[in-house]
């Protein structure tokens, strides 16, 4: 996937969770998972994990993507190692954490942008 294509779907994906979290749902209603998720390497799927992180980390703290680089790694490389079978297929078929992937990646995330 080309730069700006990754960059598009990340956006798209914080959009959608973030539209879905503020009504309450998992999903919101138009929300479509990119279909490349289901064939998606695991090292595939890291760099989308960490890039959404770059993106919304830097928007919320204001500071710069690159200073994200580092503890937003740690954070998708911890998510996914914490995550069961089941849960990494959840994240294939749907585009977004289920609730328990949710809870991991809250903790993951948690203690790498506290270093």
């Amino acid at each position: 996937m080309r730069p700006l294509h990754l960059a598009s779907a990340a956006l798209m994906f914080i959009m959608a969770t973030s539209t879905a979290f503020a009504a309450g749902s998992s999903l919101p209603f138009d929300y479509t998972p990119d279909p490349a998720l289901k064939t998606a390497s695991r090292g595939e799927l890291e760099n989308r994990i960490k890039r959404a992180c770059v993106v919304v980390q830097a928007r919320q703290r204001g500071v710069s993507e690159a200073q994200l680089a580092r503890p937003c790694g740690c954070y998708a490389m911890r998510t996914l190692r914490s995550f069961t079978p089941a849960e990494l297929q959840a994240y294939r078929d749907t585009g977004v954490f289920n609730d328990t992937g949710r809870v991991k990646a809250q903790e993951a995330l948690d203690a790498c942008l506290r270093r």
